[in-house]
């Protein structure tokens, strides 16, 4: 990663503030937390825990299960860390064992549906017999403690039982998302040398059946590490199997033994890696242990989420990205929480579909990415208005900053006005949420708001000093977190250069002000910051400038040299139902860009597109939009969804 600039300007001001009701401050499980350790304010809770982190991540871990106590909580030797140290453990036995013999057994632990509207309700304990199992299955077919599994599956419970019977015996899940390309997974199989690929013959998608097995087929015969591929049999359909190397799930399922202890490893052990695209080159293998990974996340979801035992949880993020990880399958479970799990497209067979969910499930919680919001949002308001959405009471936004407008129809046609949302900041590299409200914080639209209790955030110029308040600078973490990632699989040097490019403090890689109250704002990634005529401007600031106008759903802005200004800003937009392009709407969305932010702000260029280059968890590309402009090399593209 590389410092461009000194200062990012801010475009925008937003001044409109949402207070919870006394109600929701009242029963948040935060607010149980602070009174009991005798804080009146969440300042205060947050200076003692930034005091003190070692005693809050130890006594938040005390709350789970530990087959060997720590003896030390944390050592730090900068750029690593270790957590927890000498303890042994195992995040499936706090996510199903410790459940077993109390209530939370008998309770659902997924209620699963597919796109043609298959649908089962998972137990805790019908999921932890399964994955006793498996894991037994997969011992039986060599896998061992540290041996890496790449699973390739679609949102289906067996998804679930894999990653939890992979870990369960200390082996080490690499989950790739189903929709990647055998080109995709080959690269990740390879980086990750993994000893088998769990797959499924093919699943519904969209009303269209997609066939799996011949991209692991292909996969595999590039990459020489693979000695057993196990299918999940899903679409029924007519799939070639290598007799010795490929066998069936449900076969195996019946012929394993139901019990499998509970493999107890370090807490610095491996427990997963997750590949995330870098600008160029080959996507990066990201490294998260059992113990500092399984305490932070357990607290998240704990206290951003409020996650209470009568809840219906749903996270639409898919288990091949790091929200689905945390917060879809590992912090629920812990928290004995009761999920929905929903394989299919969100607009099928109508953008109705995530809202005929939360009615039928009766959804409490809704945690989705702001290109979801976005996109439902184009559908226009009748759709979630046909729904009874009354049940939901907390929502939750992730994957990119939330521009105020998506946050606004959010708040007000989804949540009633009366559910915070939680607009969480964190990525695969930090494993659970570092920038985040809670449900007692009051909320500005498009801010992540304060740290986490025991996170120090700061923004930070090229040489490591605070901005000023207002002034956009680097975003950076000063101290280690329990659920950091310890390395980069095989590239430690990679690793590294989060920690050294401003020395001593984690560099994220994002710019990002704080305002005159400590709120943060995330201004879009570093190499999104547009230089014009001397001002450094954020990329999403421009864009939430354009989607508030009526006729612009999802902006996507970049900059082009100029040889005068340094940067022209060109926008590429979607238009909103009933809106045509046209050269009067181009010179009125100019107009309006100047009239509310500035004229510095205003695109040079305004192209209106039919899509938005984006990955598969819902990023815009900007790079590869400005590659193409520009006829640069477009780099790894294996994360792209088109």
């Amino acid at each position: 990663m590389s410092l461009q600039f000194e200062h990012t300007d801010r475009v925008l001001t937003e001044k409109r503030v949402f207070h919870p009701s006394p109600e929701v401050v009242r029963q948040a499980n935060i607010t149980k937390y602070m009174r009991g350790k005798g804080f009146d304010t969440w300042e205060e809770l947050y200076r003692w825990s930034i005091e003190n982190p070692e005693e809050f991540w130890a006594e938040q871990a005390r709350e789970l299960y530990w087959h060997r106590p720590w003896s030390k909580v944390r050592e730090w030797n900068a750029p690593y860390v270790k957590w927890f140290l000498d303890a042994e453990c195992n995040i499936v036995y706090n996510a199903l064992d410790r459940h077993m013999g109390t209530p939370v057994q008998d309770k659902v632990a997924f209620y699963w549906e597919a796109e043609d509207g298959e649908q089962r309700a998972v137990s805790y304990r019908e999921l932890y017999r399964e994955v006793n199992r498996f894991a037994n299955a997969l011992k039986g077919l060599g896998i061992q403690k540290g041996d890496r599994v790449v699973i390739y599956l679609p949102r289906i419970p067996e998804q679930i039982v894999a990653m939890l019977a992979v870990a369960r015996i200390g082996a080490v899940h690499s989950v790739v998302f189903s929709a990647f390309t055998a080109r995709a997974l080959a690269q990740r199989i390879e980086d990750a040398q993994a000893k088998a690929v769990i797959c499924t013959d093919g699943y519904q998608y969209a009303g269209k059946i997609v066939e799996k097995k011949a991209d692991v087929d292909e996969a595999v015969a590039q990459v020489g590490t693979v000695e057993k591929v196990i299918v999940v049999r899903r679409a029924g359909l007519d799939i070639p199997m290598q007799a010795g190397r490929d066998h069936w799930y449900h076969e195996l399922i019946a012929e394993a033994d139901p019990y499998c202890p509970c493999e107890p490893v370090s807490s610095e052990d491996m427990l997963f890696t997750l590949y995330t695209s870098g600008t160029t080159g080959k996507p990066k293998g990201v490294v998260h242990v059992h113990g500092g990974y399984m305490v932070q996340v357990y607290t998240t979801a704990k206290f951003t989420f409020d996650l209470k035992p009568t809840d219906v949880y749903w996270c639409t993020a898919d288990p091949g990205w790091v929200t689905g990880h945390s917060y879809q399958i590992y912090g629920p479970m812990m928290l004995g929480a009761t999920s929905v799990f929903y394989d299919g497209a969100p607009t099928y067979p109508d953008p109705g579909r995530f809202w005929a969910l939360v009615e039928k499930y009766g959804i409490t919680i809704m945690y989705t990415a702001p290109t979801a919001i976005r996109g439902l949002m184009r559908h226009g308001d009748e759709w979630p208005n046909k729904y009874d959405l009354s049940s939901l009471r907390l929502l939750g936004s992730v994957g990119e900053p939330i521009n105020p407008e998506a946050w606004m129809w959010y708040y007000t046609v989804i949540g009633k006005e009366r559910c915070p949302i939680m607009d969480t900041w964190w990525q695969t590299e930090t494993g659970a949420h570092l920038i985040t409200p809670t449900p007692i914080t009051p909320l500005k639209p498009g801010s992540a708001t304060y740290p986490f209790l025991g996170i120090e955030a700061d923004v930070v110029d090229s040489a490591g000093q605070p901005t000023p308040e207002g002034k956009g600078g680097y975003l950076v973490i000063k101290q280690p977190w329990p659920s950091m990632m310890r390395t980069i699989f095989k590239d430690p040097a990679r690793y590294e250069t989060y920690w050294n490019t401003i020395p001593g403090v984690y560099f994220a890689g994002d710019s990002a002000y704080k305002d005159e109250d400590g709120y943060f704002w995330i201004q879009g990634r570093v190499d999104d910051v547009i230089t014009k005529a001397g001002h450094r401007l954020g990329s999403m600031e421009i864009e939430s400038a354009l989607v508030e106008h009526d006729a612009v759903v999802e902006a996507a802005v970049i900059g082009k040299p100029h040889p005068v200004t340094g940067e022209s800003i060109k926008a590429f937009i979607l238009l909103a139902k009933g809106y045509e392009a046209s050269d009067e709407l181009i010179n009125e969305l100019k107009q309006f860009i100047r009239k509310n932010v500035g004229p510095i702000s205003v695109p040079d260029e305004i192209e209106v597109v039919d899509k938005l280059p984006k990955t598969r968890s819902g990023k815009i590309m900007r790079r590869l939009l400005k590659a193409q402009e520009l006829g640069l090399p477009i780099g790894d593209t294996s994360t792209l969804e088109d």
